[in-house]
């Protein structure tokens, strides 16, 4: 795919869950090509000459018509059968979440790869194929097994903590993808957390840019951590909250639909492939509970945050969802409250859009029609690696002198319209906490 396919199936194969849970060394994986690499199929078509490829993250079958090493038969296990979702209730600040019986639903997608719909630079995009009271949808509910053994129920301790009038700082953080020790590190480091992982900001506002799964060793663990400082959060007077990713919509839709074929613009598609060759860990498959999944699928896309619009995707594909901020993220939860394996794919596809803003001829209008539709003066987003758009990344001679270890904070860009929060922890690159606003 980046010249070499020897490179991309190792590292399928890790991202696969093949091998044990570990950090996936994917330097090389990062490569950035002189050209914009072509779309990646996720297919299971008979790859007939002149068919167009089905879209995902990483490819079924290589230009050369080569195919790729395909997912193992039988993962995940055939869920059972759905039963009607029950509405999740506020819990008190000093109260457990309350536990009530939650559906069967079915896992999701890999960001060290260049995205299923990279605009190449200059392009259309519409050219590709396509003071915080906790509320219904954002309150953390956690129950059976969420923390690693039946029955287990979250226990938040309030510890009564000195207010301050009006709204605490604001921090973003940007794709986690399981690396759960190096979260820990830099909440802790910016005073967000203490020694015994508990949140200890007070009235700090704290946002997720999404992206808490696969490719690194403890996806659900990062899931666990952040559901859990939601409640801390809350009962100290300040808030943790968290954005929708492609990989949470990736890892919805594989769980709850499994290996059912999906229309993709050609040939078929499915979720569970599409998960297993974009980094989908067996650990997190096997610990995923659907508390989780009930966390996920209510988690809004965008938000404003005093003056900043935080998005997980560097892409306009938000405004095929509404006018507003509220009118995308009621579209975004509708759709996927409906069940539908179809509709959910074509969600997770546009998610997966990257380098609206990289441009330097098109990339500042593409943010200010975003800013102008939903309001703000900046975008903060996620999604694409850091290294990717700056291109600074090792060779393969072993040279890391401009390697993801050189980024050390956030990318400003797009004429100082757009910053990218992606430190590309995936490729040893580093995990950004930092704290909003951001000067250049």
């Amino acid at each position: 795919m980046y010249g070499s396919a020897t490179v991309v199936e190792g590292s399928m194969t890790q991202g696969a869950g093949q091998g044990p849970a570990m950090r996936t060394d994917t330097l090389r994986d990062f490569r950035v090509p002189v050209t914009e690499p072509a779309l990646y199929a996720v297919s299971t078509s008979s790859g007939l000459p002149g068919e167009p490829p089905v879209y995902g993250e990483y490819p079924a079958y290589y230009e050369d018509g080569t195919p790729n090493t395909p997912p193992q038969p039988g993962y995940p296990p055939q869920a059972p059968a759905q039963r009607p979702a029950v509405p999740l209730q506020p819990a008190g600040p000093q109260q457990p979440a309350q536990q009530p019986p939650y559906p069967d639903t079915r896992l999701h997608a890999r960001p060290d790869a260049e995205p299923a719909h990279a605009t190449p630079h200059g392009a259309d995009e519409d050219e590709q194929p396509e003071g915080y009271t906790p509320t219904y949808r954002d309150l953390p509910v956690i129950g059976r097994g969420a923390l690693g053994g039946p029955g287990d129920t979250v226990q938040v301790q309030y510890v009564p903590q000195e207010q301050t009038a009006g709204p605490g700082p604001l921090y973003v953080v940007g794709d986690v993808h399981g690396y759960l020790d190096e979260l820990v590190t830099e909440l802790h480091a910016q005073g967000l957390i203490d020694a015994e992982r508990r949140w200890s900001a007070g009235n700090a506002r704290l946002w997720f840019l999404g992206d808490f799964t696969d490719r690194g060793p403890d996806g659900i663990g990062v899931i666990d951590l952040v559901m859990r400082l939601s409640a801390e959060a809350a009962a100290a007077g300040g808030y943790c909250k968290a954005l929708m990713g492609n990989h949470e919509l990736l890892l919805i839709g594989a769980k709850r639909f499994g290996d059912t074929p999906v229309v993709s613009g050609a040939g078929t598609a499915t979720f569970q492939a599409a998960w297993l060759l974009n980094g989908g860990q067996r650990t997190d498959m096997e610990r995923l509970q659907d508390v989780h999944l009930q966390w996920m699928s209510r988690l809004d896309a965008a938000v404003l945050e005093e003056g900043h619009l935080l998005l997980h995707s560097d892409t306009t594909a938000y405004l095929d969802y509404g006018d507003s901020v509220e009118d995308v993220n009621d579209t975004i939860h509708e759709l996927l409250n409906r069940g539908d394996a179809d509709i959910t794919w074509d969600l997770f596809r546009k998610f997966t859009k990257r380098f609206a803003f990289r441009d330097e001829g098109t990339g500042p209008a593409a943010v200010r029609e975003l800013l102008d539709t939903y309001g703000g003066s900046r975008v903060v987003h996620g999604h694409s690696p850091i290294p990717y758009l700056l291109g600074e990344v090792g060779t393969e001679d072993g040279d890391e002198s401009r390697g993801p270890e050189a980024v050390d904070g956030p990318h400003v860009y797009a004429e100082g319209l757009a910053i990218a929060m992606d430190g590309g922890v995936t490729m040893a690159g580093k995990l950004l906490v930092v704290q909003l606003p951001l000067s250049d």
